[in-house]
């Protein structure tokens, strides 16, 4: 069987190739192969599918017919394990061979599970990034449970968060001496542990889990902690191994160029949280795990398979989330001079240097209009150029020049 079009991978970077590759080619044939069995779903839903904020359904990331009206042929359930480039064939966990023309990898990442004695042991452990996790935490939760989450990211607060729905009794522990180190400096992560701690979660950092006795686990200071429920939420890492597989060039994540081709080998593109991009507000390459990058890297991938002309460019990293009631907006490096109000759990930090804002964190009220910040970043714009006073303390459009205002309009910021 063979396809014009193949994309393993059916998340926010599969839906942007579809969508890419329709604009310019009606009739192409396309396939998507998916070791998950679901319609393409938003993964940062999957707390409040856990918390009954929304249902299955509601998780939809494209309408139920998305894939009959840009005639998608789905391969769901099924694993890709290896891709031969010269064939131009991707191999199936069944032993199926499928081969395409034009292949986009958009595998995402999977969960990083640091060895820890006695896991195997513990008979109720997941991990939180898919549907299928949530499902199985679904089974076991009981109200007043006691939870212990390894890891004080992005992915185990939302965890914490969503399973306050069943009054359960929450622990999180972390080898970093702050949470959420990846999004937060020292100070605006202490307000939100404040916040999160008078919701009744508990939290020990700065050491690690050592071992695990069934229920019960012992960490390196030697504590010990019970528990119904574990969630390993340590970190993330990119699945590569179909790329490597090809013969694309993989460093911390697959390497492209700008039009999102590997690099290394023809005929195949990559695009998610498995790939690396260019940061424009640091200048180094890295991978920007965020949903906005994964669907504008496979818009760009699709467009080009298809015969057009796209690149990508001016990603850098930015998270819009909200922890027990309490949301932040950060983007960009932390990096140079800070402008800074903080009044309680209102908080703005504006980065900037060389007449440029390199990034922000802005915390409760102070969330209001960051779009305009996000556009400074995003076009590198010269703060020369508008009222920077007037837009450090509040964000209007009436610190730019006319022009500029109306071209602001015109993307929404």
């Amino acid at each position: 069987m063979k396809y014009e079009y193949v994309i393993v991978g059916n998340s926010a970077a599969a839906a942007g190739c579809i969508e890419g590759i329709r604009e310019n080619d009606k009739k192409g044939s396309i396939a998507v192969i998916s070791d998950e069995k679901y319609h393409i779903y938003s993964r940062p839903l999957i707390s409040y599918k856990l918390k009954g904020d929304v249902t299955e359904k509601q998780m939809n990331y494209r309408p139920t017919d998305f894939y009959k009206v840009n005639k998608v042929e789905t391969m769901l359930g099924k694993r890709a394990v290896s891709v031969d480039s010269k064939t131009k064939e991707v191999s199936l966990e069944s032993g199926e061979k499928i081969g395409y023309e034009k292949l986009l990898i958009a595998t995402g990442s999977k969960p990083f599970v640091p060895p820890m004695d006695g896991l195997d042991s513990v008979k109720n452990k997941f991990s939180f990034m898919k549907m299928d996790d949530v499902k199985g935490i679904e089974k076991v939760v009981k109200k007043g449970a006691k939870v212990l989450i390894i890891g004080a990211g992005l992915i185990g607060l939302k965890a914490a968060e969503a399973l306050e729905h069943y009054d359960c009794e929450m622990t999180v522990v972390d080898l970093a001496d702050r949470i959420l180190p990846s999004i937060l400096d020292k100070q605006t992560s202490g307000i939100m542990q404040k916040h999160i701690e008078e919701r009744g979660v508990k939290f020990i950092l700065g050491t690690s889990a050592k071992k695990f006795e069934k229920n019960k686990a012992v960490l390196a200071n030697g504590e010990e902690i019970s528990f119904d429920i574990l969630i390993t939420a340590v970190g993330v890492r990119p699945n590569t191994e179909l790329a490597e597989s090809a013969g694309a060039k993989v460093e911390r994540g697959i390497l492209t160029d700008r039009k999102q081709a590997c690099k290394g080998v023809k005929n195949i593109w990559a695009a998610g949280d498995c790939t690396v991009s260019d940061d424009i507000t640091t200048g180094t390459a890295h991978i920007i795990a965020i949903m906005p990058n994964a669907h504008e890297q496979g818009l760009v991938a699709g467009r080009n398979m298809a015969g057009a002309k796209a690149v990508y460019e001016n990603a850098f990293p930015m998270n819009a989330i909200g922890f027990f009631g309490l949301h932040i907006i950060t983007a960009g490096a932390y990096s140079g001079d800070c402008y800074e109000e903080i009044d309680g759990g209102n908080v703005k930090k504006l980065y900037s240097s060389g007449n440029k804002l390199n990034g922000f964190i802005l915390m409760g009220e102070k969330i209001a209009r960051a779009g305009i910040y996000t556009a400074l970043i995003r076009e590198r714009t010269d703060l020369t150029t508008v009222d920077w006073e007037l837009l450090k303390q509040a964000p209007q459009l009436a610190a730019f020049a006319k022009e500029k205002r109306y071209e602001i309009l015109s993307k929404g910021a």
